[in-house]
């Protein structure tokens, strides 16, 4: 039986724009899986010291930034996790929990750089494939077997401008699907930025 390939896209989207959207169909048409999931990711360990939106926020902006699309889904599975979320438990827990699937990381070139780091990224590397798109890196870096370079365009948008430009007053339809645009709106987020 030939599974399912997901490539799990974590983040805080914090909120999610159009550049993380953007990824995930270059992966989709480039073939490089059949389904994308944005992995919601309920406290990043690299992250500890920031203070995030509410992860139940932030899962309805990926629900409603995904609604429609075919190919990618918003997935809260670390919600149910132990914290902070290690990239290798939830991926050994993704796989007990859907054996028909097979798993791979999609990650951006700012982590590849540091992912010697990551708790225990070697383990990592052995049992999953792992997909890095261009973040403040536009030369494919040297990587090792198994380790895909996608060759995206850099995407001038972070969720950092989103949150700033909201702060400021701006309209932010430009940056991020319109759904979330009016979400965040509707809630008052990032107002206080």
């Amino acid at each position: 039986m030939n599974k399912t390939k997901v490539a799990i896209f974590g983040g805080s989207f914090d909120p999610i724009h159009n550049g993380h959207l953007a990824l995930a169909d270059e992966v989709l048409s480039r073939a490089l899986a059949d389904e994308v999931w944005f992995m919601v990711t309920p406290q990043n360990p690299h992250k500890q010291n920031c203070t995030l939106s509410d992860e139940q926020l932030r899962l309805q902006m990926v629900q409603l930034a995904v609604d429609g699309k075919s190919g990618v889904k918003a997935c809260d599975f670390e919600f149910a996790l132990p914290r902070p979320s290690y990239t290798l438990n939830t991926l050994t827990a993704l796989d007990e929990a859907f054996p028909e699937k097979e798993f791979s990381l999609l990650i951006g070139a700012d982590n590849w750089g540091k992912f010697d780091r990551w708790y225990k990224g070697d383990e990592i590397l052995a049992r999953y494939r792992v997909i890095v798109y261009p973040r403040g890196c536009e030369a494919e870096p040297m990587l090792p077997q198994g380790v895909t370079w996608l060759p995206a365009r850099l995407y001038d948008i972070s969720s950092t401008m989103v949150r700033a430009a909201v702060g400021s007053g701006e309209d932010v339809s430009h940056l991020v699907p319109l759904a979330v645009a009016r979400f965040i709106k509707e809630k008052k987020m990032y107002t206080q930025i």
